[in-house]
Parts: C-alpha cells; structure tokens; sequence
C-alpha cells in the first residue's frame, strides 16, 4: 500500500496536472454551453428562460458544477507550481497564483450569484433578466481578465524555464491578449481559457514536456 509521501510525490507529477486541467476545462465547457443553451446569459436573452421550469433546472445543475471546476483548477494550479519549483521566479510566480485563485473566486461568486437570484425571483422574468448582469459582467469582463494575466504568466514561466515548446508559447501569448483586449467577449471566444488550459493540459499529458531548469535568480 502506498504511503503518504508516495501518494503525495504521484500527486504532485506532470501527469496529476494535465488530469485536473482537463477535468477544470471539461466542466467548465460543459457549464457554459448548458448556460448558453438553456440561459443565454445575455441582458437581451434573459425572459426567455426565466420562467421555463425545465431551462431553470438546467442552469442549476450547470451551476451545481461549478465548484468541481474550481476544485480542479487550484489542483492544476497547485501541481503546475510544484513542478516548476525554482525555476520560477517569484514575481511571475505571485502574479500566476494571485490571478488564478482570483479567477476561481470570481467563478464562485458569478455561481452563487445567479444561484440566489434563481432562487429568489421564482421565475420573474424581469428580476432575473437584472441580476444576470453581474455575473455576466464579473465574469466575462473581469474574470477574462483574470484568466489573461494567468495565461500570460504560466506561459511566461514556461518560457523561461524551457518546458514549453515555442509554438505552445505563442498561443498562450495570443490568448491572453484576445482575452485581455477583446471587451465584452465574443461569444465562442468565452471558450478560449478552457481550450489553453485543455491544450496544455493535454501537452504535459503527452510527456513530452521538459523539465524546468533554473533560470536567473528565484527572488528577481
């Protein structure tokens, strides 16, 4: 039977990180194309589902996901540092961590939001059409932010270490620009963090990765 720092060394592997990278980038695909199909979370759109029982109960269980999400993507994130160690230097490395659970909290929030607005209008159509403008601004304006930083600065990481090849590089640099400068978000844009972080997930999966090598001073 494996031991603790057995279970904790597998946890803390390339492959560990790819698996909660693309559980992250699954559900959170999925929730937003339930959201889309059955919400449309659009000040435009917002009557037509408010006070349809059946589209109701799918935005709910979309929401009911999103912890999980979550969940994985602090593993992700979690893993990715462990790997890097002190090949990363300590600005980038803040700016990557801070970014990222800051994207998560945001996540959480839009979530309970539009679940207590659920709750408490009951199918008002108008209600609901108001209070989906704040999770749809908090995410689609400061959470696509958020996530630009985190790509921009895992891939900066990844860069300098040595453990990206250059054309994984390049699309990360185009992502977090178009979601950095691309305000409000296209519609099939919304689904371009999900597919970084499913694209690299799958890269580290591979193997084919190389190990990160100490660049610089860790402190600069």
């Amino acid at each position: 039977m494996p031991t603790a720092s057995v279970v904790m060394s597998r946890l803390r592997q390339p492959a560990s990180a790819a698996i909660a990278g693309i559980i992250f980038a699954v559900i959170l695909i999925a929730v937003m194309v339930l959201l889309r199909d059955a919400a449309a979370l659009d000040l435009r759109t917002g009557s037509r589902w408010a006070s349809d029982a059946s589209r109701r109960s799918a935005v709910s269980m979309a929401l009911e996901l999103i912890p999980f999400a979550g969940i994985a993507f602090l593993w992700f994130i979690g893993v990715i540092r462990s790997q890097v160690g002190a090949a990363e230097d300590r600005f980038v490395g803040t700016v990557s961590l801070g970014s990222g659970v800051l994207f998560v909290a945001m996540l959480f929030v839009a979530a309970a939001s539009l679940k207590a607005s659920l709750a408490a209008t009951a199918g008002t159509s108008a209600a609901v059409e108001i209070d989906t403008a704040f999770p749809a601004a908090l995410l689609g304006l400061f959470g696509a932010r958020m996530a630009a930083v985190f790509v921009a600065a895992v891939t900066t990481v990844g860069r300098r270490a040595g453990a990206l090849p250059p054309w994984l590089t390049g699309i990360g640099y185009v992502v977090a620009a178009m979601l950095l400068f691309t305000p409000p978000l296209p519609p099939l844009s919304q689904f371009l963090f999900p597919a970084w972080v499913l694209l690299l997930s799958g890269y580290l999966l591979t193997g084919r990765h190389q190990r990160p090598r100490v660049v610089g001073t860790a402190g600069t």
